[in-house]
C-alpha cells in the first residue's frame, strides 16, 4: 500500500505479534551485552502501514554478526543461512503460527551506525532503530535514526539514492529502484535516475539469479509496463535483454502502428489492463494465481511472456512482392525464450510454459481468421497449448488490442475477440466436466492389431481421442473401425 503522508502525527509501534517474534531476538542480545538495531524495511512498512504475509527484519550490529546469528539459530531453533561471508551477512529463517519469518544480521560497514546507514541502497531503507526502543510504552517516532531523510521521501512518494556511490557498491540497485517503485507506487528522483543511467552498464556484473528476483518483482506488481517503459528509456532493458535491440526500428505493415519493440511495449500495457475486468472471474483469477515449481506465478511468467513473444520477429523478417512478413518467428522466438530462461535460471516448468505461449500465440488468431472455429480445430488447440491454453488466450487478446494499423479492421477486431472469449469459456467449461474415459487404450489396440508398443500407438490414440471428443465416435465399435483406418493410415 503506497505512502500518503496521513499517518504522519499517528503514533509509531510494532504490532504485538511482531514484539512477540522479535522478543527473543532481543533477549538474547541482552544477554550477549550487544547493542543491536532494527533496520530498513521493517521500518519503512511500519512508517507506510504495510504489513507482509511473511515479514521479514534486518538487523546490525557493530562486529560479530555472524556468530551472533549462529547462535540465535541454534537457540531459536530456526534455519541458518550464510549470505556473504566476506561482508559478515546472515539470514535465519523461523516458521511460528503458520508464517515464516525472516531475520538478517549484518556487520557495520562503516565505524558508525550512522555512516553504516550511508551504505545502504536508499533514503526510504537507511532508517533504523535500536531494537530495545520496539519493547518500550513510548512512540517510536522520536526513536528512529533517519540521518539521510528517509521519511521526509516517504512522504513525498520518492526513491532515492543514500549517498553517490550506491549503485557501484552494488549494481543490482538499479533494478531494485525500479521495484520499489513499482511495490510501492513512488517516483524515483532526477538524480538517482541520472546514477542510473549513467552507471546502468555495471548490471552486466550482477549475477542472474538476482536480476530474476528483482524482474519478477516488478511483474509481480501492476505497474510493469510503467516501468519497464522507464527502464526502456534509460537503455537499461537492454543490458538484460539483449534480444531488444534488434526488435527496434522494424515495421510491421500495415496491419501494425508500431515497430516490433514498440509493439512488445504496448502488448504488456494492454495486458496489464485487461487483468481487472478479467479478475472479477474468480476461475481465471485462480488460474493466474498459480504457482509453477512453487515459484512465480502465471500472472507474472505471462507478463515476461509478453516481452518475448515477438522476439524471433528480427530473425524471421523477409520481404516478399512489397510485403513484410515474419513467417515462422514464433518458432524463432520458441528458441530465444528457451535460451533466455536458460539464462534466468527458471525453473523446468517455468521454461516450458513460456515456450508453449510463445509457440503458440498465433494459434487463437488463425482460429478467429477462418469464422467460427470447428471443434476439431478447438480440440487440437486446447490438446496443443495444454494447462497455457488460457494463458495464450489472454496473451492473444493483448496482442491484438496492442495491433491498431490501418488494415486492422473493427470487423477482424470484434471477431478475434469473440472468439478469444467463446475459447475461454469453452475452456472453464471443460475444466469443469468429467474427465472423459476413452474407449480403448493402448493395449486393446496391440491385441486387436497385433502391433508391437511404439510411436503408431500413440499416433492411434491421438487420433481416437480426437474423434471422441468431437463426437465422431460414440462407442468401442466405432472405435475399433477407425482404430482399424488409423493404423492402416499411420504405417
Amino acid at each position: 500500500m503506497p505512502y500518503h503522508g496521513k499517518h504522519k502525527n499517528k503514533e509509531v509501534r510494532f504490532s504485538e505479534n511482531d514484539k512477540a517474534v522479535l522478543k527473543p531476538v532481543y533477549g538474547f542480545a541482552r544477554s550477549k551485552k550487544i547493542k543491536l538495531y532494527l533496520v530498513g524495511g521493517a521500518l519503512r512498512d511500519l512508517l507506510l502501514g504495510r504489513s507482509k504475509d511473511n515479514p521479514d527484519f534486518d538487523f546490525c550490529l557493530k562486529r560479530g554478526a555472524i556468530n551472533f546469528g549462529r547462535k540465535l539459530a541454534s537457540q531459536l531453533k530456526a534455519g541458518f543461512v550464510l549470505l556473504d561471508e566476506e561482508h559478515a551477512a546472515c539470514r535465519l529463517v523461523k516458521k511460528s503460527g503458520g508464517r515464516i519469518y525472516t531475520f538478517d544480521f549484518t556487520d557495520f560497514r562503516a565505524p558508525t551506525l550512522e555512516k553504516d546507514l550511508l551504505h545502504r541502497d536508499f533514503t526510504i531503507n537507511s532508517m533504523a532503530v535500536e531494537l530495545g526502543e520496539v519493547f518500550s510504552d513510548r512512540d517510536l517516532s522520536g526513536a528512529i535514526i533517519d540521518p539521510y531523510s528517509g521519511r521526509s521521501d516517504l512522504a513525498k512518494k520518492i526513491i532515492r539514492i543514500t549517498g553517490k556511490g550506491s549503485f557501484k557498491e552494488d549494481p543490482l540497485r538499479i533494478l531494485r529502484a525500479f521495484s520499489f517503485s513499482c511495490m510501492l507506487g513512488f517516483g524515483l528522483d532526477k538524480e538517482t535516475l541520472r546514477m542510473a543511467k549513467k552507471e546502468k552498464h555495471l548490471i552486466g556484473k550482477v549475477s542472474s539469479e538476482r536480476i530474476r528476483e528483482e524482474l519478477f518483482k516488478i511483474f509481480d506488481s501492476r505497474l510493469a509496463h510503467s516501468s519497464f517503459c522507464a527502464m526502456d528509456k534509460l537503455k537499461i532493458l537492454e543490458i538484460i535483454f539483449p534480444e531488444i535491440k534488434p526488435m527496434r526500428g522494424i515495421g510491421q505493415g500495415p496491419y501494425h502502428h508500431l515497430d516490433v519493440w514498440q509493439h512488445t511495449l504496448e502488448t504488456l500495457r494492454q495486458f496489464e489492463s485487461l487483468l481487472e475486468p478479467v479478475r472479477q472471474d474468480a476461475e481465471i483469477a485462480g488460474y493466474l494465481n498459480q504457482e509453477l515449481s512453487g515459484l512465480r506465478k502465471r500472472l507474472s511468467l505471462l507478463k515476461l511472456a509478453c516481452i518475448l513473444h515477438d522476439m524471433g520477429k528480427p530473425k524471421a523478417l523477409r520481404r516478399e512482392k512489397g510485403k513484410i512478413i515474419f513467417h515462422g518467428h514464433e518458432r524463432i522466438g520458441l528458441g530465444l525464450t528457451r535460451l533466455i530462461c536458460r539464462r534466468l535460471k527458471l525453473a523446468n516448468d517455468e521454461t516450458r510454459s513460456l515456450e508453449r505461449i510463445v509457440l503458440w500465440h498465433l494459434r487463437p488468431g488463425y482460429l478467429a481468421d477462418n469464422g467460427r472455429p470447428t471443434e476439431r480445430a478447438i480440440f487440437r488447440y486446447f490438446r496443443d497449448a495444454g494447462s497455457d491454453a488460457l494463458a495464450v488466450l489472454l496473451l492473444s487478446l493483448a496482442d491484438q488490442r496492442a495491433t491498431k494499423g490501418p488494415l486492422t479492421t473493427a470487423l477482424s477486431r470484434t471477431r478475434h475477440e469473440k472468439t478469444v472469449k467463446m475459447l475461454i469459456r469453452r475452456l472453464l467449461d471443460k475444466e469443469k466436466e468429467k474427465k472423459r474415459v476413452p474407449f480403448l487404450n493402448g493395449n486393446d489396440i496391440m491385441r486387436k492389431f497385433k502391433l508391437p508398443p511404439g510411436p503408431l500407438i500413440g499416433k492411434v490414440l491421438y487420433g481416437l481421442e480426437e474423434a471422441q471428443a468431437i463426437g465422431k465416435i460414440g462407442g468401442k465399435k466405432d472405435a475399433f473401425k477407425l482404430a482399424a483406418k488409423l493404423v492402416k493410415l499411420k504405417r
